[in-house]
């Protein structure tokens, strides 16, 4: 089972439909099961096409350049979480080839105030693979050390909303630095959480941004802050960065993480 995840940028990239394009190549090239997307904005202005989802959401520009290239068999759970420099939707993503039995959207900080850029919510699918239940959420939390929405209640707020008994990944931006001590990364893992990044065989440096961007302007090293986490311990084959200019050209912001799940060995 291959996995995903990229926090997007999206609308805010040079040459942002070339790169769409490049994505869209990329997962026609990997055939990823689940895709898990943050930062996937529609303009507030544009025409509604279904539901919630407008002409230029992104996650539906990514499907059309998908069906472009003869693949059709994705589908995408979408919703918004708050608005974005004054002009967008700002949400989250699941993109899937497998049938969907459930999908989930929740609040996980204190405010539901979508017009507050603080606002986060979670976007997820339950599918089945190989005809077992697995659920996958897109989350893109806050900071640890933000006094009006504590990393601290978003995770437990997230979990609390997830059942235990489930088999699940939780995949996306953290906003907390995995090297950094006593933070946000060190309370994931305290929740019985795993990080994939350590269960892999094969694992590079797990990198994920590089430099000042948007939440970490005064950042100066390297953080591992996209992640993919479990609620149990998977035989993972293989975690590696992509689109760091080394494995697939930069298309955002930020880099994006992919995984390779040995399911073969899970289900013996």
């Amino acid at each position: 089972m291959k996995l995903l995840t990229l926090n997007c940028h999206s609308w805010l990239e040079e040459n942002q439909l070339d790169k769409i394009k490049y994505l869209a190549k990329t997962i026609k090239e990997k055939s990823y099961d689940v895709i898990a997307l943050q930062e996937v904005s529609q303009s507030i202005s544009e025409i509604l096409i279904k539901e919630n989802i407008k002409k230029d959401n992104y996650g539906l520009v990514l499907l059309d350049e998908l069906y472009k290239l003869g693949v059709t068999d994705y589908q995408l759970v979408w919703d918004f979480s708050h608005i974005g420099f004054d002009i967008y939707e700002e949400g989250l993503a699941i993109l899937t080839k497998h049938p969907i039995i459930e999908k989930y959207s929740f609040f996980v900080t204190n405010s539901r105030d979508t017009n507050y850029w603080k606002t986060r919510k979670i976007v997820g699918a339950k599918i089945s693979y190989d005809n077992q239940p697995i659920s996958f959420y897109s989350c893109h939390l806050g900071w640890w050390h933000d006094e009006e929405e504590p990393f601290k209640n978003q995770v437990d707020s997230l979990l609390n909303c997830i059942p235990k008994e489930d088999r699940y990944y939780l995949m996306g931006d953290f906003n907390n630095n995995a090297s950094i001590k006593d933070g946000g990364y060190d309370y994931l893992i305290s929740q019985g959480l795993y990080d994939t990044y350590h269960l892999a065989e094969e694992k590079d440096n797990g990198i994920t941004v590089q430099g000042n961007i948007d939440g970490w302007d005064k950042n100066k090293q390297d953080l591992r802050i996209d992640l993919i986490l479990t609620g149990q311990l998977e035989p993972i084959n293989y975690s590696g960065v992509i689109f760091n200019g080394k494995t697939k050209r930069i298309i955002s912001d930020h880099f994006g993480v992919e995984i390779e799940v040995d399911n073969h060995k899970q289900s013996g």
